[in-house]
Order: C-alpha cells, then sequence, then structure tokens
C-alpha cells in the first residue's frame, strides 16, 4: 500500500515536472517567434557599435511582423503585420535581399526617397552634409597581430540621433560613392566600420533593403566574450572566462 502510493507520487511529480518543462520551452518559443529574437554578431561591420562575440536580444515588435519575421519565412501573407517604420539611426537586423535567407545587421541611414552620397568618408543626405568629428581612437584587439588604433569619429544624423563610426582607410573604396537615390518601400543601410561593411553602397552585395526584409531592431546586448580563431566564443573553457567574458558589455543598450 505504501509501496503503491510512493510510485504514484514519484509518477504525479515526474508528470508535473515534465508539464513545467512543456511550458516553459512554449513560452520560451512564443517570446522569440513573436517578441524577441537572440542575434550574436559573427563580423566586424558594426565596430565599435558592435564587437565580434557580442549576443543581442533583437526586438521583433519594433517594425510589426512581416513572413521574415518567422522561422522559414513561411509565405502566409505579404507585406507587414502592426507595422511601424524605422527611425534613421536605427540599428537593424534584416534578410539580405539577394538570398531573403541571410542575417544582416547594419544602421539604417537612408529612407524612401532619399539620396545618398560618400566623398571623402563624409556621408551626405539629400545633399546635406552628415556631421562628423573626431572622436578618439578605437582600440582594435582582434586577430593575432598587434593591436590595432582606428582613428573614429562621431556622426550625428539630421534626426538628432548620434554613434561613433570607424575610419581605418582614408580614401577607401567605399569612402567616394554615390549618388545612390532609395527606391519607393526600401532602405539604405551602412555598418558602422565603414571601411570594412558590406552594405547598401555594394549594390552588389546588399543594395537597397525592402522594408518587407525587416526582422527587428537591436535593443540590448545580454552576453559578450572573446572569440577564438574559428570566430566562436569558447564556452568549454570556463576557467578562461574571468578573463575571455566582457563584462562591462552586458545590458547595454544598442545606440
Amino acid at each position: 500500500m505504501v509501496v503503491g502510493l510512493w510510485k504514484r507520487t514519484r509518477h504525479s511529480a515526474v508528470g508535473e515536472s515534465v508539464i513545467i518543462v512543456i511550458q516553459a520551452l512554449a513560452i520560451a518559443l512564443v517570446v522569440r517567434v513573436f517578441f524577441f529574437q537572440p542575434f550574436n554578431i559573427p563580423s566586424g561591420s558594426m565596430k565599435s557599435t558592435l564587437l565580434v562575440g557580442d549576443y543581442l536580444f533583437v526586438s521583433k515588435l519594433s517594425y510589426g511582423y512581416s513572413r521574415y519575421s518567422f522561422p522559414w519565412a513561411p509565405h502566409l501573407f505579404d507585406g507587414r503585420l502592426f507595422g511601424a517604420k524605422p527611425n534613421r539611426g536605427d540599428v537593424v537586423v534584416f534578410k539580405l535581399p539577394r538570398d531573403n535567407k541571410t542575417d544582416y545587421i547594419k544602421r539604417v541611414i537612408g529612407f524612401p526617397g532619399d539620396e545618398i552620397v560618400v566623398r571623402g568618408g563624409v556621408v551626405f543626405i539629400n545633399g546635406e552634409e552628415v556631421k562628423r568629428v573626431r572622436d578618439g581612437v578605437f582600440v582594435d584587439t582582434a586577430g593575432s597581430g598587434e593591436p590595432r588604433r582606428i582613428p573614429r569619429y562621431r556622426e550625428t544624423l539630421p534626426n538628432g540621433v548620434s554613434y561613433t563610426v570607424l575610419d581605418s582607410e582614408p580614401d577607401g573604396p567605399f569612402d567616394n560613392v554615390g549618388p545612390y537615390k532609395v527606391p519607393k518601400g526600401h532602405y539604405f543601410m551602412m555598418g558602422d566600420n565603414r571601411d570594412n561593411s558590406t552594405d547598401s553602397r555594394a549594390l552588389w552585395g546588399v543594395g537597397y533593403v525592402p522594408y518587407e526584409n525587416l526582422v527587428g531592431r537591436a535593443q540590448i546586448i545580454f552576453f559578450s566574450g572573446a572569440v577564438d580563431e574559428e570566430g566562436a566564443f569558447s564556452w568549454w573553457t570556463p576557467w578562461l572566462w574571468p578573463t575571455n567574458i566582457r563584462w562591462s558589455r552586458f545590458f547595454q543598450f544598442v545606440r
């Protein structure tokens, strides 16, 4: 009698645990699909705003939902539901127009109808120069060589959004390009690491980004760790975490 009761109690406890796990996974799935999706930064195109090894949450609520908001991009509808337009200067995750699959992250610089020109590394929007002032240097410690000191500038867009950009190569291949006329329903994206970013300046690589391709706005960095030579954080060496984890970047808002 006691043994039978113990077995029923044990089975009941196991069943409750399974239900709790299933509920937790369902909640996590709903949050990921409809609200906040985690992304990691695999390249240096957004330095110094975002570093390789940063993990961040992207808000899907910011711009509403398109087919690309969901896993495998099911063609359930066209356009966006509950759509809202991005602000100039937002850091956005989007699907690469060339394949509509690859995730890219860049900053919104141009709106539909804008004319974008870059001269001497300075951006002009509809003939208006984007204010750019020197803001020290960024010490790049990535790679196995000596740290590089890269000139850093602070840009301020016409709407007052301010952020830093890097200019590692005077008169680089993207420092004198344009004009670009942004088509209706598209946006012009640029990486903050201006000489090391394939973005809308490269019409053959990224080009103009359709509104439908926007996945969400980068909101907050929740983890950051230095990566190895293969570009991955070493989760399997916890004794190195105190030195490899960038504690100061935790819970920084992306601006």
